[in-house]
């Protein structure tokens, strides 16, 4: 695929599930339908959060069809559903990896991509998963952000659904305030000292006789 399809934001998540659960739950890979949208509507290690019914996830399996993304098979009377992203796109595992996280957690830096692709590739080095970032930003796959106000660095976002809606991404940022931060360092130092303090209790427990 010489260049990148345009999806909807279902057909990226659907197939980002694939692609993460190929690696994460080999032992019940390939995915039914319904294991696929519970993947889809996952709480944790989503963004944004959604709510596909299994007749929508089909329609998007459909979709993806059309570009040789999806794999069919049968298997106790189920029909299951694999991911063809590394043939389909003529993209390096690396690759493969770094989009599937984009389709799924939705824009980061390149230290967030590296800790969260860890279990689908894992990289050396930033610099490593920079290097990749590039090569999919020359072929239009991906794309630099510009900074947002109050990041310290630039975070990447995949064009597989399109131009990246900047206005959206300006109205989800926290607005933390200087009292906001001084208020939760406080906090982290109690908590940091509470936890001293109970595990001294602890040990003291253990060697008393």
């Amino acid at each position: 695929m010489t260049t990148p399809p345009i999806f909807s934001p279902l057909d990226a998540r659907v197939l980002g599930v694939l692609i993460e659960k190929e690696k994460t739950v080999p032992d019940t890979y390939p995915l039914s339908l319904n294991t696929l949208t519970l993947g889809c509507n996952q709480k944790t290690a989503r963004d944004p959060i959604m709510s596909a019914t299994e007749s929508e996830v089909l329609a998007a399996l459909d979709n993806l069809k059309g570009y040789s993304l999806i794999i069919e098979s049968s298997g106790s009377r189920v029909m299951r559903y694999a991911h063809n992203a590394r043939r389909a796109f003529k993209l390096p595992e690396q690759s493969v990896a770094l989009l599937a996280v984009l389709m799924l957690r939705g824009p980061q830096t390149a230290g967030e991509l590296r800790t969260h692709c860890d279990r689908l590739h894992p990289f050396g080095d930033i610099s490593s998963v920079e290097a990749f970032l590039e090569e999919l930003s020359e072929a239009e796959w991906v794309v630099r952000l510009p900074k947002l106000p109050g990041s310290r660095e630039h975070r990447w976002a995949h064009l597989l659904c399109g131009a990246v809606d900047m206005d959206a991404l300006k109205a989800n940022i926290p607005l933390f305030r200087p009292d906001i931060i001084a208020e939760l360092q406080t906090n982290v130092a109690r908590l940091t000292e509470e936890v001293a303090t109970l595990r001294s209790m602890l040990e003291n427990m253990q060697t008393a006789p």
